[in-house]
């Protein structure tokens, strides 16, 4: 074994960042034996520097980010300040001046991987970047490294803890929107500002890097359709459980039939219950994906916290390190196929269509009309009066598959009817 130490910076000290402190020091006899030398924390860069940090020498603490990438002696940065920029730049910096780097930071990678990977590959450095997907799940090096000689043609799943927890709990309990949303606040799985979570910008960004690792090709934020589940009510629920399904959010991104595009969405979405996803609980993160020789694949745990995602950037750690000491680097961006992303509009699946109609003869055949005039076949229909003698009747309609611009110009133009009086819900049907 090697016995000068290998330096680790550490952008960012917060819950994550603190883990990966602990863990480097309580566990540093395990890593030094796995990776062939010992690993110092050399410096940890923070924004508040007076706030204690059990565990930690106080004079590795410095404000001076930039400063702790540039000094040349760094082996590998660990960055976990997340956002875009300081981190971009400090990322940037660091394979400048030696270091390779292991982020948690999909928000970046997801927006501009495209830099990160080309700084990168230009200084010789690696970029790992587990962590940023489904926390303690190892998904990103299974695509990149496990399924490398595999043709990858869906990934689907559950990447969102905070909304899968409100989802489920509206389900499970019956609660309202607001009513799981307060309840995961307090038990810590929703932020005080929780709109990156509910209106699915996290799993948006976590599709996206999902997608370009899985079809080869550059997949951005811009190019992923998201929709959040602020919308998502209680009548959903129990519509879904009456077609004995359930409705989670969603990631799913797809190549083409035809192997030409692909695509990348994030939405709430009714699945059966017989699929293994409906009966993933709480906040817990699960992922199928799906290829061409190994079939079906899934991967199941907590998608998020201090440990889980401490867990993924420790395992970095380690696979960078043994890079460095075997003077090689691992897999970088793979983009070869170049392949379109399709927009929203040409996605095919089926739909739950819920309208608020008269309740009065040739209603049913007015709005079977529409749909077919649209090229859009139905599956079934469900219609029931209501017992409040105000005319109106709830009427429920899936779909079989159809593209999302035909479906569009169908609820358009239903909107017309004089006889429908409002559009309740629509929401897709996946698993099947």
């Amino acid at each position: 074994m090697r016995t000068r130490p290998l330096k680790v910076a550490l952008l960012g000290c917060g819950v994550v960042g603190s883990e990966v402190a602990r863990i480097m020091t309580t566990h540093a006899d395990d890593l030094a034996a796995r990776i062939g030398a010992p690993v110092e924390l050399a410096g940890v860069a923070v924004r508040r520097p007076s706030r204690g940090r059990a565990g930690i020498d106080p004079s590795l603490i410095t404000t001076d980010a930039t400063a702790l990438v540039k000094r040349g002696d760094i082996d590998v940065v660990v960055e976990v300040i997340g956002g875009i920029e300081p981190a971009r730049t400090l990322i940037t910096t660091a394979f400048e001046h030696g270091a390779s780097v292991v982020s948690a930071n999909k928000a970046l990678l997801a927006e501009d991987g495209t830099t990160l990977y080309d700084a990168a590959a230009r200084h010789g450095r690696d970029l790992y970047f587990e962590a940023a997907v489904a926390g303690a799940i190892p998904l990103v090096r299974p695509l990149r490294e496990s399924l490398a000689g595999d043709k990858v043609n869906r990934v689907l799943g559950i990447v969102n803890g905070t909304t899968n927890f409100i989802l489920d709990r509206m389900d499970s309990a019956g609660a309202g929107y607001s009513e799981a949303l307060d309840e995961a606040t307090a038990l810590g799985y929703a932020e005080a500002d929780p709109t990156a979570d509910v209106e699915g910008f996290d799993a948006a960004a976590k599709a996206a890097i999902l997608a370009g690792i899985a079809f080869h090709t550059r997949v951005g934020l811009d190019d992923v359709h998201r929709e959040g589940i602020t919308e998502v009510t209680s009548a959903d629920l129990a519509s879904a459980k009456r077609m004995g399904c359930t409705v989670k959010l969603l990631a799913i991104c797809e190549r083409a039939a035809d192997g030409r595009s692909v695509t990348a969405r994030v939405h709430p979405a009714m699945i059966p219950l017989s699929h293994p996803l409906a009966s993933v609980r709480e906040a817990y993160n699960a992922v199928f994906i799906e290829a061409e020789a190994a079939g079906q694949l899934m991967f199941y745990g907590p998608g998020a916290g201090g440990s889980p995602t401490a867990s993924a950037v420790l395992g970095d750690l380690v696979a960078v390190c043994r890079n460095k000491l075997a003077g090689a680097t691992g897999p970088g961006e793979s983009a070869y196929t170049q392949l379109p992303v399709s927009p929203m509009g040409d996605v095919v699946t089926r739909y739950h269509i819920s309208l608020d109609v008269a309740d009065k003869p040739g209603v049913l055949a007015q709005v079977a009309t529409v749909f077919a005039e649209h090229g859009v076949s139905i599956d079934t229909v469900r219609q029931k009066g209501r017992q409040d003698g105000a005319g109106e009747a709830a009427l429920v309609v899936v779909t079989h598959r159809a593209a999302d611009a035909a479906l569009s110009g169908t609820v358009a133009a239903l909107r017309k009817l004089d006889t429908v009086r409002g559009v309740a819900s629509i929401m897709r049907v996946e698993g099947e």
